[in-house]
């Protein structure tokens, strides 16, 4: 005879949220369950396992080995009952899937957005809301579970972290057309450093790698101005303000709508890659695998 479970998906949800939070009130907070509610129900599924799941401390909750034990099949079920429900929610025809995705200001301004719009375009069922920051942010948004992907600049390898090849894309120098760079076939990037220029604030990943070429290369840039996101770097190197380096497809992009001029960087180093980062494959919702899988050309 099949002994009955001892726990079932609000057990688990809540067991999951405590284990997360390193805290029974953080844990209770986060579904919202009551704090007296939530210390009974997990007494309640420890008496019925007749194991001890987690150790109380001073700061919080720590799982115990059986804990460790029973979180590896709790979120494998919980996503299982998540990928049901979604399932049935199609089937209704229910717009109900969202997906989180975070990404850095060169994938919103590269390969993104058509990749974006052709996955949604197929997918009525499906929402992605779509955050942008500096790539070491997307990263702590995966790592903490606020995000579902990521997409960040080639050069970081965060460990913990799947990371995947996602597309490519090389850097160009936008100037003004009166610029006396904007007639030349090509420019180095040491003959780019005697010229003013407009530059992403420093935390971003792109600036963070310039600066980087520069220290390499004994070279100072002189940053006349920082700006949040490439449509304003446009408009101040259509002003005067100095050149920028930007993603080519992207310059090409405002050449003629603004007469511009946009000058190939010479460097070998200018061709550059972005990477999604995620958690383990195994780890992902169904649909988030396929967005994956799509944007990485798996699918």
């Amino acid at each position: 005879m099949t002994n009955p479970l001892r726990f079932d998906l609000p057990d688990l949800k809540l067991f999951v949220a405590v284990a997360a939070a390193g805290s029974l009130s953080k844990g209770a907070a986060a579904l919202p369950v009551a704090l007296s509610a939530a210390s009974s129900r997990l007494r309640q599924l420890e008496h019925r396992l007749g194991l001890s799941l987690f150790t109380r401390h001073a700061g919080g909750v720590r799982l115990t080995s059986a804990g460790e034990t029973l979180l590896e099949h709790a979120q494998r079920i919980l996503r299982a009952a998540h990928d049901a429900q979604q399932a049935m929610n199609n089937l209704n025809g229910e717009v109900q899937e969202v997906l989180r995705l975070y990404a850095n200001t060169t994938a919103n301004s590269t390969v993104l957005p058509s990749a974006l719009g052709r996955f949604l375009a197929d997918r009525p069922f499906v929402n992605v809301v779509l955050t942008e920051c500096p790539s070491r942010d997307v990263v702590l948004a995966v790592e903490r579970g606020e995000a579902d992907l990521g997409v960040i600049d080639g050069g970081y390898e965060p460990p913990g972290l799947l990371t995947l090849p996602m597309g490519r894309y090389r850097l160009a120098v936008l100037t003004a057309p009166q610029h006396p760079l904007a007639q030349q076939g090509a420019t180095s990037f040491r003959e780019l450093a005697r010229y003013d220029l407009v530059g992403l604030p420093e935390a971003s990943a792109m600036q963070s790698f310039l600066k980087k070429m520069a220290d390499l290369a004994g070279l100072d840039l002189r940053i006349r101005a920082r700006a949040p996101s490439f449509a304003a770097i446009v408009r101040l190197v259509a002003a005067g303000a100095g050149a920028a380096v930007v993603p080519e497809s992207t310059g090409r992009d405002y050449c003629d709508a603004m007469g511009l001029a946009l000058v190939p960087l010479s460097d070998e180093w200018a061709a550059r890659e972005l990477k999604l980062c995620l958690r383990q494959w195994e780890d992902l919702p169904s649909t988030v695998r396929t967005l994956a899988g799509f944007l990485t050309g798996l699918h």
